[in-house]
């Protein structure tokens, strides 16, 4: 059995392919430039490298059926015909207070979507578009959406409202919804299992950092707060997103320059952030690099994120009124970055988070659960490599199944101290070869037999 997983861009359709029975990843991959001229897709087979072919794909229906045209392929595919494949799961950005768990796609749900998209306007379009084309090519099987948006849904009012005249909230949805959700569920899930507690016992402050990044205060094994916000451009500095700033700098720069509400929303989300500061730069490699040859700009932009990052981890172990278990870092930053993990928690071990840098100098790999924090540290600093194609997966076959409910009622089998990712697994093999160093801080998983 076969379970596969979209997660449609605007511009972008990536996908898994997971084999129930074997429990591995057999295939994966991502359409580029859809909508765009150029387009390609790159895929990685198990077994058999990884192959780009060039193809035009005016929308996302043409897409998937490349997509799907791959798979099957009897030189690069990994399936024979589209009967294996008995679910999907769609990731769908958000789903605005409606949702608290993933659900099955009916036109209901659709309609759902469409009525909140002007929250995510750039994002659930093309969500929907994705859906809409598997659909069309798998129409005889469960359509499952996993919503960006469901973790946070235990939030309090506290966390969730904003100070803005009530009416706002209760017309027109205005309230703090928070993203990355899904990322969230699958590291804090994994908090629990590296730290040997019950979900419902443990607390971790979590930075997701890729190139949108977001921080969330688990408590007690659920959300209880997250740095973005009513869309994903709150909260922390980003990529190419500003993150917090007075909302009257927008009516301010349209005084002084003209700008349109469009330019003013294309500036805070795609000129903005890194990019903004430093001039040129959005990738943290290319930040580090400038930083290297003396770029003031490039510093400051670095300096400004990890401060940023810094004084959430400050103010949510305030909100969470006790001492957390941990602080973990996740994503492609969080994950490969030292130099920003080192930043973010220098000056942090008045509060209890004491870093070893040696630890955190060789900690670099998406096959393990590491831990960099000092011995002594009465916080623990781990690094959990996310995987949110799993819970998706993992959804799409409980909703299949019938088991699936909310996830404070709801045992993924990552939350097994014997849990292995197969994929990982063997990545961690080679990870190994090239770095033994990488053995000493990998985490030994509590009652794992």
């Amino acid at each position: 059995m076969v379970i596969l997983t979209l997660n449609c861009g605007s511009s972008s359709a990536k996908y898994q392919v997971f084999d129930w029975d074997n429990q591995d990843v057999i295939a994966s991959g991502v359409v580029e430039r859809v909508t765009q001229e150029g387009g390609s897709i790159t895929h990685i087979a198990k077994g058999k490298g990884e192959v780009k072919t060039n193809h035009e794909c005016p929308n996302h229906t043409i897409a998937v059926e490349l997509i799907i045209r791959t798979l099957t392929d009897p030189e690069v595919g990994v399936i024979s015909d589209m009967s294996v494949i008995k679910a999907v799961g769609h990731r769908v950005l958000h789903g605005g207070d409606k949702f608290t768990k993933s659900v099955i796609v009916t036109p209901e749900v659709l309609e759902t979507f469409r009525s909140v998209q002007d929250l995510g306007p750039l994002h659930n379009p093309a969500n929907i578009m994705g859906i809409e084309a598997a659909q069309k090519v798998l129409p005889n099987v469960p359509h499952c959406a996993v919503m960006d948006t469901a973790w946070h849904q235990t939030m309090p009012d506290t966390s969730f409202m904003y100070a803005v005249p009530y009416e706002w909230y209760t017309d027109y949805a205005v309230r703090r919804y928070g993203f990355h959700g899904t990322s969230f569920l699958y590291t804090a899930k994994r908090a629990s299992v590296v730290l040997g507690k019950k979900p419902e016992d443990t607390n971790v402050i979590i930075a997701h950092i890729g190139n949108g990044a977001s921080m969330c205060c688990v408590k007690n094994g659920k959300g209880f707060d997250t740095t973005m916000g009513i869309t994903p451009l709150e909260g922390l500095v980003m990529g190419t997103r500003s993150g917090d700033c007075d909302p009257a700098l927008a009516f301010y720069m349209m005084r002084k320059t003209g700008m349109s509400v469009q330019d003013i929303d294309n500036a805070l989300n795609k000129k903005s952030g890194l990019l903004g500061v430093s001039g040129k730069y959005a990738d943290r490699r290319d930040i580090s690099k400038a930083m290297a040859e003396g770029d003031k700009r490039a510093e400051l932009a670095f300096k400004l994120e990890t401060y940023r990052l810094r004084k959430y981890i400050g103010s949510y172990i305030a909100a969470m009124g006790e001492k957390p278990d941990a602080l973990v870092f996740t994503a492609g930053v969080g994950e490969f970055h030292a130099g920003v993990r080192e930043a973010v928690c220098s000056g942090l071990e008045h509060l209890g988070i004491k870093m070893d840098p040696a630890k955190n100098a060789i900690a670099r790999t998406r096959n393990a659960e590491t831990c960099i924090s000092a011995d002594d540290s009465p916080i623990k600093i781990f690094i959990i490599p996310t995987d949110e194609e799993l819970v998706m997966t993992e959804d799409a076959y409980a909703l299949m199944k019938g088991t699936y409910d909310v996830h404070t009622k709801f045992t993924y089998s990552f939350q097994s101290p014997n849990y292995v990712n197969k994929g990982r697994a063997e990545g961690l093999v080679r990870d190994l070869e090239k770095n033994p160093d990488l053995a000493k801080i990998i985490v030994k998983i509590p009652g794992a037999k």
